[in-house]
């Protein structure tokens, strides 16, 4: 336990206390975050341990105590259906590596669990000896033991050999094992036995405590944890899942319990004898924010650790962190075209090498298969030490998938998000294929601004309040600058915190925007340099509200012919020097410009040395 003697009987004693509150989920918030539940998440401690150690964090934000490994279905057994058998040991060390180093940072006492599912699936149950699969979880086990966890939680066991061959393994490393069966809706587990079964079979091992897990919700889990009080004097654990999962699109589920219904139970879980609550599939650091709020109202202790873990600010301290007028400078960075991630990647480390250590992903056009921009956001913040603005649109998606990618994101650390009702691509004989259309860019900004009031889409009560900025796009060059103004006010009225430009080529438009939508809420202009004559002439003629001045046109024209002594091809110097005139020009009034560098590292220099002021 972080910051206690970690001995084995630190758990023990803690569970002999009173309640523990644990975390929640962690394959529904890394679904969320667009990872397919068919991949090996566990592999994520290797391969992106920095989106692991965010959900920990969102979790002890919270004020829990106890926090799982990533490890859930990481026997041998189980990987080898993904070519990761060899890396079992590996996989699980980082784990607890991971869960660690969120415990260490969380700067008051905290459980690492090492987490261990049975380690088989239903499918491999009927071909595979019990020998081998005790040798898996002795594998597992003793890796996770190695790399220090504090307890070893057996988690989701449908059938009661398995419970007790693991619990059998667990028990003889000395580590204090948490031993947990799961029941259907009958109060029976997969194999058919009951609660009296459950505990009378591991009355024999020396386990910690035992409890129940997954499948059933908060009333299906009561009833459980009342039959097992019935028959053992342990301490006992109740994880319920947020309800029963219901398909909403494609291969994603939701959960429609919300957290108030959930921490009540929670509350009643405490109340029929159970020392270690937490949750299960479906749940999120929002149910357990509520879980510990609720718990922390009626048990002595848990106000105290939860005040450590997510104490206010003093007025001081609050002053000190509000930033005072700056002029920000990002970059644009574009989501690739699937598969090539590592070009975005080389991008951002570019003008990250510049000094820009703020970037965007605009959404992305055309109808080839391109990365997510929220996804994208997410990586480029935990391959890289910046702050990532992604673009949502709306286009094609449902409200109910909106939130919870959006409440995937946040728990990953995106909070700068651009709202965008977003348009269908242009296919072919079709130009008008339609989609999903619940909700525009100023439905979207109503959604960000109910989550940051802690309000769902259905405006029912979440427990906590997510935390994001809000921007929304407006176009300086639109043919009815009236009505985009007026359209403007309406997303800043219904909560859009900042505005950002189409791409600009002309200060006029900029001032004239000015003019008529006033200062309504902070403006950051998009610069992007013309590379040739032939670009500016398709933008001015070609592309809806988008304004390229005829001395622009003329000036690109001559740099591309080589008149007035212009060397042939000098469009793209000449396209870096207006756009670096347009950018000393927004500083005037703007809070801040988006650059779309060239690849040119003296070009991006100058750009950026205008955007500075220098």
């Amino acid at each position: 336990m972080t910051g206690s003697n970690g001995s084995p009987e630190g758990f023990r004693e803690r569970v002999a206390q009173g309640v523990l509150v644990a975390d929640g989920a962690m394959g529904t918030v890394l679904h969320a975050a667009g990872n397919p539940l068919e991949r090996a998440l566990p592999e994520l401690n290797l391969s992106d341990p920095d989106q692991v150690q965010r959900i920990h964090d969102s979790y002890l934000a919270t004020g829990v105590e106890l926090i799982q490994t990533n490890t859930f279905g990481a026997s041998r057994l189980r990987l080898e259906v993904h070519g990761l058998g060899d890396r079992t040991a590996e996989i699980n060390m980082a784990g607890v590596r991971v869960a660690r180093a969120a415990a260490s940072a969380a700067g008051r006492p905290v459980f690492v669990a090492g987490s261990v599912a049975p380690a088989v699936t239903l499918q491999q149950r009927r071909r595979v000896a019990p020998a081998d699969r005790e040798a898996a979880v002795r594998e597992q086990v003793a890796a996770l033991v190695a790399a220090g966890v504090d307890v070893i939680v057996l988690e989701t066991f449908g059938y009661l050999d398995e419970l007790v061959e693991a619990a059998g393994v667990a028990v003889a490393t000395g580590v204090p094992v948490l031993a947990q069966a799961t029941f259907a809706a009958d109060g029976r587990t997969l194999g058919g036995d009951t609660p009296h079964d459950v505990c009378a079979a591991l009355a024999d091992l020396p386990v910690a405590a035992l409890g129940t897990n997954c499948t059933l919700g908060p009333q299906g889990v009561l009833a459980v944890v009342q039959e097992l009080r019935s028959h053992t004097d342990l301490p006992m654990s109740a994880l319920p899942n947020a309800g029963l999962p219901r398909r909403t699109s494609g291969p994603r589920f939701s959960y429609d319990v919300d957290a108030h219904y959930f921490a009540r139970y929670a509350q009643l879980l405490v109340a029929a004898g159970v020392s270690v609550v937490g949750g299960c599939c479906g749940t999120t650091p929002a149910h357990l924010d509520a879980v510990v709020r609720a718990i922390a109202r009626t048990v002595p202790g848990v106000a105290s650790r939860r005040a450590a873990a997510v104490a206010e600010p003093t007025a001081a301290g609050a002053a000190a962190e509000r930033p005072g007028p700056r002029f920000d400078v990002l970059a644009e960075i574009q989501a690739p075209q699937a598969g090539h991630v590592a070009e975005a990647l080389t991008q951002a480390e570019a003008v990250q090498a510049l000094g820009v250590n703020r970037v965007w992903v605009p959404a992305g056009d055309g109808p080839r298969a391109q990365l997510n921009p929220v996804n994208l956001a997410v990586h480029l913040q935990n391959q890289l030490d910046v702050e990532a603005l992604a673009s949502v649109t709306t286009w094609d998606r449902t409200i109910m998938a909106l939130q919870a990618d959006l409440l995937g994101a946040h728990a990953l650390g995106v909070r700068r998000v651009v709202c965008e009702t977003g348009s269908p691509p242009l296919l072919g004989d079709y130009p008008h294929v339609d989609g999903v259309w619940d909700v525009d860019s100023i439905g979207l900004v109503e959604l960000l601004a109910g989550l940051n009031d802690g309000r769902d889409c259905n405006g029912l009560r979440l427990a906590g309040k997510t935390a994001f900025e809000i921007g929304v796009r407006v176009a300086p060059g639109s043919h009815d600058l009236h009505a985009e103004a007026a359209r403007a006010l309406r997303k800043v009225e219904a909560g859009a915190q900042f505005l950002i430009t189409r791409p600009v080529y002309d200060f006029d438009s900029l001032q004239r925007l000015r003019d008529v939508l006033g200062e309504p809420a902070p403006l950051l202009v998009s610069v992007r340099p013309l590379r040739s004559f032939a670009e500016a002439e398709y933008l001015a003629h070609e592309v809806p509200d988008t304004a390229v001045p005829a001395a622009t046109l003329v000036a690109l024209d001559r740099a591309d012919s080589g008149r007035d002594g212009a060397a042939g091809g000098g469009a793209a110097r000449a396209g870096v020097e207006l756009a670096a005139e347009l950018v000393r020009a927004a500083r005037t009034f703007a809070a801040g410009v988006v650059l779309a560098l060239p690849s040119d590292a003296e070009a991006a220099a100058e750009l950026l040395a205008a955007a500075r002021g220098d």
